[in-house]
């Protein structure tokens, strides 16, 4: 099992339009082989700014082969779907493995 984090910043102006999308591109992703489940996380600390408001999206893989997977047959497409946000969306990624 590993975890696939995306980190996002979202200008408070599109918070409620984006969070639907969101949810929905979360069941998109759950539909992905190897995708077991999700969550949606809002960042208490460090706080967010009145300009802005910061997520967390949690999404645990079978394997790191599935990432593997993702990563060449969908992630091109998953990402740029978002991109309709353009510069009012910021992300960044990470994959966490759980310590034997």
């Amino acid at each position: 099992m590993i975890v696939y984090v995306v980190d996002l910043e979202v200008d408070a102006a599109i918070v409620p339009e984006y969070l639907l999308w969101l949810r929905a591109h979360v069941r998109e992703m759950l539909s992905l082989p190897g995708f077991e489940c999700a969550q949606i996380f809002e960042r208490l600390e460090p706080t967010s700014t009145t300009d802005s408001k910061a997520y967390s999206v949690h999404y645990r893989l079978r394997d790191r082969e599935t990432f593997e997977i993702y990563l060449r047959e969908h992630a091109s497409r998953m990402r740029s779907a978002g991109a309709r946000f353009g510069a009012q969306v910021r992300a960044t990624r990470e994959l966490l493995k759980p310590l034997e």
